[in-house]
Order: structure tokens, then sequence, then C-alpha cells
């Protein structure tokens, strides 16, 4: 089974860079499955059902978020509604939505996909160590097949996660950094990994906005808005490859496609 992860996908750019994009990559390499992270699709603030509808219309099978889930109020009808869309896992009992699901399609075996936050520089948020450790418990009952998406701010963290879980999981991959990182490798015990897949979206800019009001910010301290930027189109990903059998991956490579 090939998989393959969309890092963030930044405003009308980045969803511009999926549904012109994801095709193609679906044809030339044989996947099988496609997860994206969408949290910042609508204008770089959260995602709308309207936005999601459009994603899964481009090919996008399931949808990942982070800190910026609650930006648009129309996200709680996602959250009680489309089981393809996921929030992070470690909310408190009572928050609507799941943290993760066992899909089911086509010919193709179950396959579990997963959704967690870190707490180190992010809103505090329950341990996503213990709360993972249940649910991949429960996942494996049903598949072989799992995939995390860890939103997370600290590489540290990000590691420490993926070794928790190498050998449990087929593949973790993480975003919010909006760079991506060049450690793609399989784990000791048979799990793929990247610390962040980058980002979908216009990189002409600081992580999908327009840099004349960064730069201001840094320089001034004062409040700015940051529009998303136009130019440059990327889309940031990675294509896991794993054995239908024992569920663990067998390689993971890095995408980087231009619009």
């Amino acid at each position: 089974m090939k998989i393959l992860f969309i890092g963030d996908i930044v405003g009308e750019p980045g969803r511009k860079a999926v549904q012109v994009i994801l095709p193609r990559l679906r044809a030339e390499q044989a996947l099988d499955f496609v997860i994206a992270n969408g949290e910042n699709s609508a204008g770089g603030n959260g995602i709308t059902p309207q936005i999601a509808g459009e994603l899964f219309s481009a090919g996008v099978d399931a949808i990942t978020s982070g800190d910026h889930l609650w930006d648009q109020k129309s996200v709680s009808e996602l959250l009680y509604s489309e089981p393809r869309f996921l929030r992070p896992l470690n909310y408190p009992p009572g928050v609507p939505g799941r943290g993760a699901h066992v899909f089911q399609v086509r010919n193709l075996p179950p396959i579990g996909v997963m959704n967690v936050q870190g707490r180190v520089f992010m809103q505090p948020m329950e341990n996503p160590f213990t709360m993972a450790d249940t649910e991949v418990n429960r996942l494996r009952e049903k598949t072989k097949i799992i995939f995390v998406d860890i939103h997370a701010e600290a590489t540290s963290e990000k590691i420490a996660f993926a070794r928790f879980l190498d050998g449990r999981v087929s593949g973790i991959v993480g975003t919010h950094t909006h760079v991506q990182t060049a450690d793609e490798q399989i784990l000791p015990n048979g799990t793929a990994y990247l610390t962040d897949a980058g980002f979908t979206g216009p990189h002409d800019g600081s992580l999908g906005r327009e840099i004349e009001p960064v730069i201001k910010r840094f320089v001034t301290g004062m409040p700015q808005r940051f529009e998303v930027a136009r130019n440059n189109i990327i889309l940031h990903g990675a294509v896991i490859r794993i054995d239908d059998a024992t569920g663990k991956a067998t390689s993971i490579q890095r995408v980087s496609e231009r619009l």
C-alpha cells in the first residue's frame, strides 16, 4: 500500500495546489490513500465544511487538523458529522469530533488514521503519549496499518513520540512548523518517520504569509495582519509504502511538487 501525506494546506493557493497536482500524483505514484492536514486551508486559519468538501473532491481521503482547529465557527459541522475529518486526539472528554478513525476504501485493507497535538510550546492539552498509547491498542484490534499526524512545535517531542510508538504504527509524520525536514527514515521496528512534512501553499513569503508584515512585526513589535502569500506554490508531503501483511513501512520519500 502507498499512502501520501500532504503537509499543512495554506489558504486558496494551497487548495489550488492540491486540486491541480494531486490527481497527477495519484496516477504517477499509484497512490492508494491520501491524507492531508487542512487546519490552515481557510484563508490560512482553520477549515470550513465547504473547503473540506473541495479537498475530498480533489482526491483527499482523510483530513487532519491542529491548533487552528477552532478558527472557523462552522468547523463544528465537520466535527459532528464528518468521520473523514479528524481533530487532535488529546482533547479532554466531551469535545466533539474524533481523533482517530479506521477507513475502509475500495478493496484496500483497513487504514487507521490518528491525529495528535504536542504540548511543548503549544496550548495545554492532555498527554499525547498516554492517549495515543491507548488509542493505538484500540486501532490495532481492527488493522495493522496505522498512520499518525503529530501536530507539534518541538522536534524533540516529535522524535520521542515516534520512538515511543515505533513498531506499533506504520508511519508518523509531523506538521505545524511548515518547514520540510530532511530526516525521513524507517525506525528500527518498522515505523516510517519524518519530523515535518512542510506545507502546501505559497513559499515566497514566511510560512505561507506575505513577508512584509512579518518583517515589520519583528522590526517594530507591533501587531500586523498576516495575509496569505500568492506565489511560488509548492505541494509538500511524503509518500510511505507499507507492507499490507505486517503493517510495517518499507520506504518513505519526501514530496516537493511545484505548481
